[in-house]
């Protein structure tokens, strides 16, 4: 029986890693899965817009929070460097919190106006209570990242989800004020774990403002090129929800919210986990030059386990939504429909895109994502005065699934992978998928919903079965 159990432990310390992050993760997620049904029959499409609008500003500050110092934490050879990027991050961090915090007290009932959430003005002081709880967990996430420490920071994204919820199912009768101090609180927790973690390191009590700033000259490229690229990402990212609310209405940027909320759950889940494995494993694959190898079997292995489970989700998302959340949020699950390619391609990118920062070619990730925004930003000003908000959508995420193919493509580029091999494999994944999903699209256009369900669970067993076996050992 002993020997039996350890068979069951995969092989790869990747593998492993990944695991640990993903059932801590999992486990938290399944905690939001069952409680969204409920908030969304106590919220309004309203409520969740106010939400939308104050998780799109907190995500804009957190992204430069620590000025992303916090990723190069992983990099350095010894733990002394890591920990004076540690403690630099968390005072720049005090610093962000400091100009949030000033620029609520200055503009903060301007910008609730200018997006439309007027209400959002009385409730913007969470915003730097927000961003201080969100900065210094990421400081620490990453030195857990760095010292492999995966089963804290599974443990920490489960208490951060049951503070978020108890907080939110609680307090309904605050309306969307309830959604927002649950989530400013569920940011911070677990942080004291991670920090105490942290600092029984004895390279902490050496250090000094003159490594603090040694570190912040030699990882300079993240300020100057890092941040500027996850602000640009991010701001394409939150720019719906925000955009959405002001040219349209906050109900629009409610039921684009939990279409997101719901997509983005493999990311936090699968994405998460994985990227933070891979980052760690990046970092040392550079140093002994196996970068092109991991990267290609990442990029397969993100492939392969997303497809399938996207093209019946863009199948069944209307009437899941339909069933799950209420009537009232069947528009949402058309939204998540024509979201998911875009999502797809950013689930598959965004473990990869620690390319940039291993092989520390930032500038050009700057590049990359100043593009990316722009065109998106164009999409949505298109939308804008010729559609009406769902073919608006359509456009905003087709730009963004295209935009995310031509990052991934050149991460595969700069890691120096076989080019060619990765893009034959994309282009028969996709007609695999196409070809093997034909006959649930067509009982699906005929209304037989039996049949259809039917191939859609044989389509999925074909498919995953035999992967997951692989991807396990």
């Amino acid at each position: 029986m002993k020997e039996r159990l350890k068979s069951l432990v995969p092989k790869s310390a990747f593998v492993r890693g990944v695991s640990v992050l993903v059932g801590g993760t999992a486990g938290a997620q399944a905690l939001m899965i069952l409680a969204s049904p409920l908030l969304t029959r106590l919220y309004t499409p309203e409520d969740f817009g106010l939400l939308a609008v104050y998780g799109g500003l907190l995500a804009l500050f957190t992204v430069v929070a620590s000025l992303r110092y916090e990723l190069a934490i992983p990099l350095p050879e010894n733990h002394t460097e890591a920990a004076n990027l540690v403690v630099l991050s968390l005072l720049i961090v005090l610093m962000m919190t400091s100009v949030s915090g000033l620029m609520v007290w200055l503009a903060g009932k301007q910008i609730a106006y200018a997006l439309d959430s007027p209400t959002l003005a009385m409730y913007f002081w969470l915003l730097p209570v927000g961003v201080f709880f969100s900065g210094i967990y990421k400081v620490f996430n990453y030195w857990g990242v760095r010292t492999k420490a995966f089963g804290d920071i599974a443990r920490t994204r489960v208490s951060q989800t049951l503070t978020t919820l108890a907080i939110q199912i609680l307090g309904f009768k605050l309306g969307g004020m309830a959604l927002i101090v649950g989530q400013a609180s569920g940011q911070g927790v677990g942080s004291f774990r991670l920090a105490r973690n942290a600092f029984t390191y004895q390279e902490f009590k050496t250090c000094s403002l003159q490594g603090c700033l040694a570190a912040a000259k030699r990882y300079k490229q993240f300020p100057l090129y890092s941040t500027g690229s996850g602000l640009f990402n991010t701001a394409g990212t939150q720019l719906p929800p925000l955009l959405f609310a002001a040219l349209f209405s906050a109900s629009s940027a409610g039921l684009y919210a939990l279409a997101s909320r719901i997509l983005k759950l493999p990311m936090t889940v699968l994405g998460g986990a994985i990227g933070q494995v891979y980052f760690s494993n990046l970092a040392e694959a550079q140093r002994k030059s196996k970068l092109p190898a991991l990267v290609e079997r990442g990029f397969l292995s993100l492939l392969k386990l997303s497809m399938p489970v996207a093209a019946v989700f863009m199948i069944v998302a209307p009437d899941l939504f339909s069933f799950v959340f209420g009537e009232s949020w069947r528009l949402s699950g058309e939204v998540a429909r024509w979201m998911t390619p875009w999502l797809v391609f950013q689930f598959i990118g965004s473990p990869l895109s620690a390319v940039y920062f291993v092989a520390e070619k930032e500038k050009m990730g700057l590049i990359f994502q100043v593009a990316m925004f722009s065109f998106r930003v164009v999409s949505v000003w298109v939308g804008y005065h010729y559609f009406e908000f769902v073919g608006t959508l359509i456009i905003f995420s087709t730009i963004s699934a295209i935009s995310y193919l031509f990052y991934i493509f050149s991460v595969l580029v700069i890691a120096r992978a076989r080019f060619r091999w990765c893009t034959f494999l994309f282009i028969k994944e996709v007609t695999l998928v196409l070809i093997s999903i034909t006959p649930s699209l067509y009982f699906y256009h005929t209304n037989s919903d039996v049949w259809m369900y039917f191939c859609l669970f044989i389509f999925l067993l074909l498919f995953y079965v035999p992967r997951f076996r692989l991807i396990y050992r």
